[in-house]
């Protein structure tokens, strides 16, 4: 197993990525630590992770408050003694409008919530993880940070900001053997995004599956990516296999586009 005996912290647990990420690690032999805002998907997520024989732990947190963010982490050493990965998954998609017509409040919103949240749960779990000279962080990004779209501005900054924030901790990190990377996903295939295809299906008069076909073909491999899929990327970094990739930002989109 790539994660024996290591202790994860995921946020953003929910029935996306953020529930693939953790089943992913429960699988690879890690414990758990389980964070999101509602309470009852942590609940089910911890139960799936307990089935496959390993332990969790659920805290319900809003990452954008920072004595949420503190304690998660605290709660997180005092359970099991330690810290060996973090992956922040938590995000925010609104407000779908643009810079004319949106509101400095609406930005200040969107940054407290896909960049704040990451920040502060690195400024709390660095200390853990430069005492034990160890550690893996891995930030969760976006394809909007690679191309710009209209009624996604204040979105878009925000992930682009994660991917430059990963590379500044990396290099204040690096010294004490922690690596920081950033996974940056196209579109995922999931409910939400099968939902999304549908609606536009009606919208345009055609059928859900040239819908999904139109987006496949301007994709190399003709497909779209699912969520186990991004969680590889993740485990990929959160193991000795990345021991030596730090900095980096890995897009992960069956071929979307190439940085």
């Amino acid at each position: 197993m790539l994660l024996q005996g290591k202790i994860a912290i995921v946020s953003g647990v929910g029935p996306g990525l953020g529930r693939a990420v953790s089943i992913a690690l429960a699988e690879q032999g890690a414990d758990v630590v389980l964070a999101a805002r509602t309470e009852s998907r942590l609940d089910e997520v911890a139960a799936e992770v307990r089935n496959l024989g390993q332990r969790a732990l659920t805290v319900p947190t809003d990452m954008t408050n920072a004595d949420e963010a503190r304690n998660l982490i605290e709660r997180a050493v005092s359970e099991f003694g330690k810290v060996d990965v973090l992956i922040n998954n938590a995000a925010k998609n609104e407000p779908f409008t643009t810079v004319v017509d949106s509101s400095p409040e609406e930005w200040r919103a969107c940054l407290d919530d896909n960049v704040m949240g990451h920040m502060q749960t690195c400024k709390y779990v660095a200390p853990h993880m430069i005492k034990q000279r160890s550690g893996s962080i891995i930030n969760i990004s976006s394809m909007s940070m690679r191309k710009g779209v209209s009624t996604r501005s204040a979105y878009s900054a925000a992930k682009a900001a994660i991917a430059v924030m990963t590379q500044s901790l990396a290099d204040e990190l690096g010294p004490h053997q922690i690596r920081v990377n950033c996974v940056v996903p196209g579109h995922i295939w999931g409910d939400a995004l099968e939902g999304y295809y549908r609606r536009r299906a009606k919208e345009l008069n055609v059928t859900y599956e040239e819908v999904y076909q139109g987006f496949a073909d301007q994709v190399a491999l003709r497909r779209i990516a699912r969520d186990t899929e991004i969680s590889a990327a993740i485990l990929f970094f959160a193991s000795d296999m990345a021991s030596a990739v730090t900095g980096q930002s890995l897009d992960v989109n069956c071929g979307l586009y190439y940085h």
